[in-house]
């Protein structure tokens, strides 16, 4: 091993057993200390104790260079006061350190007391001038490149073998080196983590600020990924879900993100109105159409010309009026009541409805041909049920705006928001918010608390039947039935992968998705069960 001596003295060998043993109980602790470390600094001065307890080495001083490259401070010490390690500062050429680092190689003086290269200038030897102390400087080495200097005191003169000492400290600064390496790769990968995460919140932000819909769940995330997918094309757009999910929200940020935002955005609820008024409202009529009809009137579909509209309920609609509805979207032409004059549109349909349109198509209360023009994208709302992770941003968000709009500024105690996540919310995110809103008005002071909350809140399944009799759409609630025999797990298994296929119109990677399968676990499921495609997903 390449060192150097301050002075010309021939070391003393020394390679008794005893000096082997404690030098390889202290890489002993040294590794222990180096594996469960945690505080970059607890472990460095931790180590250093080491080779105090252990091989009675003086003051133990491990400087680091600085982040400015310029010059290297003391990181670490056993041995040394606070002030003194903060005067421990050398410039890369300046004194032992500086020539440790400068040349990458040991350096050793035997005595300090007549070294002019020894600056002492922590001042942490001036009680030990009547002492020979012997000084032993190691670098601390990454790869070839210098990063600091591992140095300690002698106190025991010319017994002690410098070579064993140096050869000793130079593993110590190897495996020293080994861990500032380590910590800090764990330091970029923390700060890319920090930045991804930034970087992913600011999207996340920003898919909130632009679709106006807040909701970070997976579940919202892939609806915003549909969305996203979706709206720069012409094709025409199913919404699914429970009422009060959101669909007339999510068709607005749909036509928001088409090159059709410029153009009207259109809706009308198929619900709302009788077969009549509604034909009248979809297509327009003339004057003296019907009884009432004192002027010609343009319908919806014309309004809406160039843009988009939005169909709610659509499930709900008469089945006269869906012969006149396909119509207008493979033709995107039709006539006004009392007209026979074609008028051409170009619309973009969006639809939604709250009930399962495939079982309607079996119960014949809709079109086939008209479903299958509607189910072209279809995406699936998730009840607010299945997006608890949201419901503390919801209420939020919720209150601020009703405090605005009512003046006032109420909050929530703790527990309050802790059963508003725990309930089922049968209402979804309207419920919600018309809660939030009845709350603010009625409470007599500023804190909401579970007193305020309405009884049904803490008796939920007295409560759920009626409710989910309206609000829970027909897709996603199980059949009514008295069965006659306790089903196996392979039959509710069945069930499982059949209704997900259904939900999905037969695509089964989504249906995989949604139950946590792969594409092909979910192809081998189909085939155990004897799964086949119906006619009307066809």
């Amino acid at each position: 091993m390449k060192y150097t001596f301050a002075e010309d003295i021939t070391p003393i060998p020394d390679s008794g057993s005893s000096t082997e043993a404690l030098e390889l109980q202290a890489l002993y602790h040294i590794v222990k200390l180096i594996d469960a470390a945690v505080h970059l600094d607890t472990a460095l001065s931790a180590i250093l104790k080491v080779l105090h307890d252990t091989l009675r080495m003086e003051r133990a001083t491990l400087a680091l260079l600085d982040e400015d490259r310029q010059s290297l401070s003391i990181r670490a010490s056993y041995g040394l006061t606070v002030e003194e390690e903060q005067r421990g500062v050398y410039k890369l050429d300046e004194g032992i350190c500086g020539k440790v680092f400068s040349t990458a190689s040991p350096f050793i003086v035997p005595d300090v007391s007549s070294e002019p290269l020894f600056l002492n200038r922590t001042g942490a030897r001036q009680l030990f001038r009547k002492t020979k102390i012997s000084f032993i400087g190691v670098p601390v080495l990454l790869g070839e490149r210098p990063v600091g200097v591992l140095s300690v005191d002698r106190l025991f003169g010319l017994e002690v073998s410098f070579e064993e000492d140096v050869r000793f400290l130079t593993v110590v600064a190897t495996l020293i080196a080994q861990f500032l390496s380590l910590h800090q790769a764990i330091c970029r990968d923390r700060q890319q983590l920090v930045q991804e995460n930034i970087s992913l919140k600011a999207q996340l932000h920003e898919r909130h600020r632009k679709h106006c819909i807040i909701g970070h769940c997976k579940a919202m995330q892939e609806v915003f990924w549909s969305i996203e997918r979706v709206a720069p094309s012409q094709a025409t757009v199913l919404l699914l879900g429970d009422s009060g999910t959101g669909k007339e929200m999510v068709a607005q940020a749909i036509h928001e993100g088409s090159p059709r935002r410029n153009s009207p955005f259109v809706k009308i609820n198929c619900a709302a109105l009788p077969e009549a008024l509604l034909e009248s409202e979809l297509f327009g009529h003339e004057k003296g159409a019907f009884t009432g009809a004192g002027g010609t009137r343009i319908g919806r579909f014309e309004m809406a010309d160039k843009g988009s509209l939005f169909l709610d309920e659509i499930g709900e609609m008469p089945l006269p009026l869906q012969s006149k509805l396909l119509r207008v979207l493979q033709e995107q032409q039709f006539e006004r009541l009392g007209s026979n004059r074609t008028i051409k549109v170009d619309v973009r349909i969006i639809a939604a409805t709250n009930v399962s349109l495939q079982q309607a198509v079996l119960q014949g209360s809709f079109r086939n041909d008209l479903y299958y023009r509607l189910n072209v994208v279809p995406i699936i709302l998730p009840s607010l049920r299945d997006r608890k992770d949201d419901i503390p941003m919801l209420v939020d968000h919720f209150l601020k705006l009703s405090n605005e709009r009512n003046k006032k500024k109420v909050r929530m105690s703790r527990e309050f928001l802790e059963a508003m996540t725990a309930y089922d919310w049968p209402g979804n995110v309207r419920e919600l918010q018309n809660l939030i809103e009845r709350l603010v008005i009625l409470t007599a002071d500023n804190l909401l608390c579970l007193d305020d909350l309405p009884d049904y809140f803490f008796t939920p399944k007295k409560l759920s039947a009626p409710l989910l009799t309206q609000d829970v759409p027909a897709f996603s609630q199980p059949a009514v039935a008295t069965p006659q025999r306790r089903k196996s797990l392979e039959d509710l298994e069945r069930e499982q992968v059949e209704a997900a296929l259904l939900r999905h119109g037969w695509v089964q990677a989504r249906a995989a998705r949604e139950l946590g399968l792969t594409q092909r676990q979910i192809g081998y499921k189909i085939k155990k069960f004897n799964l086949t495609r119906p006619d009307f997903a066809r």
